[in-house]
């Protein structure tokens, strides 16, 4: 099936009417050839798509925003943050099948918005990829106290950054068979985690009798709404990376059959992990818990807790082990993606043109070792600080860049649209269509700017805390560095502040398919088209 898909569609030439260029030929290319390789099939983008959000923000941080928010707070703060991200990957299916490139959110901005908010984002995205790989790293540390508490911080960070270097070093094909072997492991744990808490909650462990939906009716929004709001920056922070299946297509054999059916499980996909697996957490575990992360005990994941309080310390173990395994996934995938988001900027003239170089083997030297040394040098601060501390900062940080990448690839799918429509083309004519076009892109597009406006309300009078303008800035300070990106870019660049859509040259790097024939999936049951 793999050898049908690699020959399922080749990116040929512009048509003859084509100028190739995107900004008027003052930016550079959008790097439609790379030195990428096309090693990755519809499993390894399925795969990706399934497991690159599952990480600490889902198994450790749902603990902060139990405490703060409440049951009701988190389980609500999930949902919106899922319909949030189910718009944004809708966004990404249709461009993605038609421009694959290698820092596709980006390389979008820079086509259909402007090279000013392409610059932002680029680098505010890059940013926030090596803020993940530490905050994936410095978790990892808190975790192991689970288990022991003899071996330094700084050990463990090591070790586990040394693991995410030799997933990105051997190459992307040993890249996209380590995260579907840890997908795999991730999405077959859920169901023991559904199954197991369920039952535990009823009453069928040694450790208690049944809970129900005890802590539900005693306190459901803890804090209030402010609480609830308060909650919002670990959910998105927990989600963020679902949009990496957008990165991948660049180095996929079809994007127009494995992009689409990455997009089209994703719904399943966020009931399973987060939804059901918050509610998991909202039946099970105290919100006053004082071990659950965030608190004055053994911060240790609600979901260990959950177990070892149920007397089921095995499966409290196991638990831990699947959560080294988010780390190593979650942290690779990081790095991956802050290699490509470099490429795509020296394309577009944005960054050194060292970057736009890959080996033989398709792997972006130059950026990987600036995204991994950045990210394992952030990784330390955990050394001489708090961990939950640390952990929300960052979490904080990212947020705000998952915010802002995510508005702009909606903003970027609606000027696509219309530029699409001026230019007398018609929806048909697109390789692949999104049946929620454009309701998903508008509703992820406005509630995007929504949070972010909430995030400033919480930088200025963050829960439970006093207003201060250190603790403003400490987690405010992305907008600022997006701002200071933007301004400057657009001192440098000048021009309009739109790119005008009747001028976009909707050809140029664009992936043109043929044999359609071949590469029109066949009729598969439910469960091959959702996990396969």
């Amino acid at each position: 099936m793999e050898k049908d898909e690699a020959h399922a569609s080749v990116e040929s030439s512009p048509p003859p009417h084509s100028n190739g260029d995107h900004y008027h030929g003052s930016h550079g290319d959008h790097g439609a050839e790379t030195e990428l390789q096309r090693l990755l099939s519809t499993r390894h983008v399925t795969m990706i798509a399934l497991g690159s959000s599952i990480g600490m923000g889902l198994w450790l941080g749902s603990g902060t925003s139990l405490a703060s928010g409440g049951p009701a707070g988190i389980f609500l703060g999930y949902i919106l943050a899922g319909s949030m991200i189910w718009s944004v990957a809708h966004s990404i299916g249709e461009m993605a099948v038609m421009y694959p490139l290698p820092s596709a959110f980006v390389q979008w901005t820079g086509k259909f918005v402007c090279p000013s908010a392409a610059f932002a984002l680029g680098w505010a995205y890059w940013f926030s990829y090596a803020i993940t790989i530490a905050n994936e790293l410095q978790a990892a540390s808190t975790v192991l106290h689970f288990w022991t508490d003899k071996v330094p911080i700084a050990a463990w960070i090591t070790i586990f950054w040394l693991v995410i270097v030799a997933v990105n070093v051997f190459g992307v094909n040993v890249f996209g068979e380590v995260e579907v072997i840890c997908s795999s492991i991730k999405f077959g744990w859920i169901f023991v985690v559904i199954i197991s808490l369920i039952v535990t909650s009823a009453g069928g462990a040694p450790g208690h009798g049944p809970i129900g939906f005890r802590y539900w009716k005693h306190d459901p929004f803890i804090n209030g709404f402010k609480g609830f709001l308060s909650v919002m920056p670990t959910c998105i922070f927990a989600m963020s990376g679902g949009e990496n299946s957008g990165l991948v297509a660049a180095e996929t054999a079809n994007p127009r059959k494995s992009v689409p059916r990455a997009v089209g499980s994703i719904w399943l996909r966020l009931s399973l992990f987060y939804l059901l697996g918050a509610l998991m957490i909202t039946i099970n575990v105290d919100p006053t818990n004082p071990n659950i992360f965030g608190g004055t005990g053994t911060n240790a994941s609600p979901f260990v807790i959950a177990y070892r309080e149920a007397g089921l310390p095995p499966l409290a173990h196991i638990m831990n082990a699947v959560i080294f395994v988010s780390v190593i996934s979650t942290g690779s995938i990081s790095a991956y993606g802050g290699s490509r988001t470099l490429m795509g900027l020296a394309h577009l003239g944005m960054a050194p043109r060292n970057f736009t170089k890959a080996d033989k083997s398709g792997r972006p030297w130059w950026g990987l070792v600036f995204t991994l040394v950045l990210g394992g040098g952030l990784a330390y601060l955990n050394v001489g600080a708090s961990a939950a501390d640390v952990f929300t900062w960052l979490s904080n940080l990212t947020s705000l860049f998952t915010l802002f990448g995510w508005g702009m690839i909606c903003l970027s799918h609606i000027r696509f649209r219309h530029a699409w429509k001026q230019q007398g083309r018609s929806a048909s004519e697109l390789p692949w269509k999104s049946w929620t076009y454009p309701y998903a892109a508008w509703w992820g597009l406005i509630w995007c700017i929504f949070l972010i406006g909430v995030e400033f309300y919480l930088s200025v009078w963050p829960l439970g805390k006093k207003p201060s303008a250190k603790g403003f800035f400490a987690n405010y300070v992305s907008v600022i560095v997006v701002l200071v990106c933007y301004l400057g870019a657009r001192v440098y660049y000048r021009g309009p502040w739109w790119v005008d859509t009747r001028t976009i040259d909707l050809d140029a790097s664009r992936r043109f398919y043929v044999n359609a024939d071949v590469e029109k999936a066949k009729k598969k049951g439910f469960f091959y088209m959702v996990f396969c």
